[in-house]
């Protein structure tokens, strides 16, 4: 009966009376709406991704960034999270969420090695064009890597100026884009130097399209949101 009720808060918690929702869990193996956006526009950047037993597997073996999105040019103020385990991690890198992608604009947050300016494992959100190469920092916090081989919980919320960070349940940062450049458009994630798996990639908000729902959560990642419910 404990599994039960957990299965149907599971089902119920990102979901709002007003707010769309949109989810992708990957069941299909269909691509289709995702477009890739790497670094700089290189293309031995760029990551591989497929489908395996029904999660999304990327890998990626540089420091640059590679993104698939997803959405609309009009979505504003939503949240977007996901479901993501390390499984091998190829140097210096990071795993990533974004929003609001305008063509090739986006704001992302990241938790990786980040280099500049000390080489440290840190949370860091900025804003920027990705093929333009120029970017703006918006924030950045000290934070431990993602654990391989275990699932983790990444969300992101974007309302007006404000973005805020989350990961496995717990706040890591807030940042504020302080010209307003990034106001709508569409949702991402990725990785950099990392082989990871993604599934449950849940957007919701009141400019979201209602799409798919959401599968029983397996046995390992059930633990990891089951931690983050006895939270609230």
């Amino acid at each position: 009966m404990k599994f039960r009720r957990i299965i149907i808060l599971l089902f119920f918690l990102p979901f709002s009376a007003s707010a769309g929702t949109f989810v992708e869990t990957f069941d299909a193996k269909d691509l289709q709406d995702w477009q890739d956006l790497t670094m700089v526009n290189l293309d031995a950047a760029q990551a591989t991704w497929e489908v395996l037993d029904g999660e999304l597997q990327g890998m990626s073996h540089t420091t640059l960034v590679s993104l698939l999105t997803v959405g609309d040019k009009a979505w504003k103020d939503y949240i977007v999270e996901f479901d993501v385990k390390p499984m091998k991690k190829h140097g210096p890198g990071s795993i990533a969420i974004a929003a609001r992608k305008k063509k090739t604009a986006i704001m992302t947050c990241m938790i990786g090695d980040i280099e500049f300016p000390d080489p440290e494992s840190k949370a860091i959100c900025f804003s920027g064009d990705f093929h333009g190469n120029r970017y703006v920092v918006l924030n950045s916090e000290a934070a431990p890597l993602l654990t391989l081989e275990t699932w983790s919980h990444l969300k992101l919320s974007v309302h007006g100026p404000t973005f805020t960070f989350w990961i496995n349940g717990k706040q890591i940062l807030e940042a504020r884009d302080q010209e307003a450049n990034f106001l709508i458009g569409g949702v991402g994630f990725g990785i950099a130097n990392y082989t990871a798996r993604f599934d449950n990639i849940i957007i919701t908000g009141d400019t979201i399209p209602n799409k798919g729902r959401l599968a029983v959560t397996p046995q390992g990642k059930l633990a990891t949101v089951w931690g983050q419910l006895k939270k609230f």
